[in-house]
């Protein structure tokens, strides 16, 4: 992996960081949704190098975040 690649995931990471921090009005689910694409869309943007894996890796992410934390 190139260091361009790796610089622009983890300047991704930064900013969706500093923009969840405005976020304490959403509820717990909402805000594990978030936070589940945000790590599925970094990770898959540097596992697979491609826009393609990022969006592939926010949706993953988000189902997780969002399935994580509800009640059974």
């Amino acid at each position: 992996m190139n260091s361009i690649t790796t610089r622009s995931a983890l300047l991704a990471g930064l900013i969706s960081a500093v923009a969840l921090a405005g976020c304490s009005g959403m509820s717990r689910q909402e805000r594990n949704t978030t936070t589940g694409a945000v790590a599925g869309g970094v990770a898959g943007a540097v596992i697979t190098d491609s826009p393609v894996g990022a969006a592939v890796g926010a949706v993953v992410g988000g189902v997780i975040g969002h399935e994580a934390d509800k009640k059974k």
